[in-house]
């Protein structure tokens, strides 16, 4: 079985555009998506799927994504999940940046494009390298 992808995205035409780069680069992961953290987190947390990322963008409505990561940070039950957190929003200030790493165990940050040629250039670069790349839910390959 496919690992799902999280989206935590609340704009829903955002959505559809991540989900039509994701069809046109025919990614077999399904999408989860939250429409806020709360709803991801609760997910996360009694879920038995072992998600593959999350995709979690930064304003969003009851709790903000650097908000939603500092949780995931301080909680060891969700560290251990070990699930890439990569930032993928139109909020790209160098504080945020910073913070996310410097602060926080982000794996990745990078803001929104509006043209759809680049949103799939980006989105197969990150889901590219996390299949490549070895982590606590990767299948390691033994040479």
């Amino acid at each position: 079985m496919t690992r799902p992808i999280i989206l935590i995205e609340d704009d829903t035409d955002d959505k559809t555009f991540l989900e039509e780069a994701l069809s046109e680069l025919n990614i077999k992961n399904p999408l989860i998506w939250f429409d806020n953290c709360k709803d991801a987190k609760k997910f996360i947390l009694s879920s038995k799927q072992q998600p593959f990322l999350i995709i979690c963008d930064i304003n969003l409505p009851l709790q903000s994504g650097i908000e939603l990561k500092r949780e995931i940070d301080s909680s060891e039950t969700l560290r251990e999940k070990s699930i890439p957190f990569i930032f993928y929003t139109t909020t790209a200030n160098q504080d945020f940046i910073r913070e996310a790493y410097t602060k926080l165990t982000v794996q990745g940050f990078f803001q929104k494009s509006h043209d759809f040629e680049d949103t799939k250039r980006d989105i197969k670069l990150i889901i590219d390298y996390w299949l490549r790349c070895l982590h606590p839910n990767s299948k390691a390959v033994h040479i």
